[in-house]
């Protein structure tokens, strides 16, 4: 089915502009607004972008069913690093893992294999999992745009485009 390349080409280019894309916000943000936090019971600036790079990763993890424990560990080994190119770094090496893993699989699979996260009695589809990997990374990146403008950065819809 050429229709099902096509569209996972699709969703990885997707996917890989909100990478480049996060990188260069992320690249902006000074020291001194890392621990920035629009309301007490929201993350900060640094443990927003953190969880952002983490997603293709993170969620890559979630969806081979790994178990929370494994999960957290690779939470915090990306929580230790704080530099631009470190977290940016992060980001792509989750991408490329994600993309490998995807294009390894059947379209068979890829349409039809589900999967189980360890916080959810039901599972979906690798390829539902790898919308809300798009979507996920996209949410998180809006956040970043919108705590960056409200910093004062100078940032537009062209940093996302």
């Amino acid at each position: 089915m050429q229709a099902v390349s096509e569209l996972k080409g699709l969703l990885f280019a997707e996917l890989e502009h909100i990478v480049r894309t996060s990188s260069k916000l992320i690249a902006k943000i000074s020291p001194e607004h890392r621990d920035y936090r629009p309301l007490e019971n929201m993350r900060s600036l640094l443990e927003l972008a953190q969880h952002l790079v983490s997603v293709p990763s993170v969620d890559l993890l979630i969806l081979q069913e790994h178990g929370q424990p494994e999960i957290r560990r690779m939470e915090e080994e990306i929580n230790q690093d704080s530099a631009s190119e470190k977290l940016s770094a992060w980001m792509d090496k989750g991408f490329q893992d994600l993309k490998a893993y995807m294009e390894g699989l059947s379209e068979e699979d890829f349409l039809h294999k589900s999967t189980k996260p360890f916080y959810l009695e039901h599972g979906s589809v690798q390829a539902k999992w790898l919308i809300e990997i798009v979507t996920h990374a996209q949410h998180h990146r809006a956040q970043l745009f919108n705590y960056m403008k409200e910093l004062g950065y100078d940032v537009s819809m062209f940093d996302l485009y």
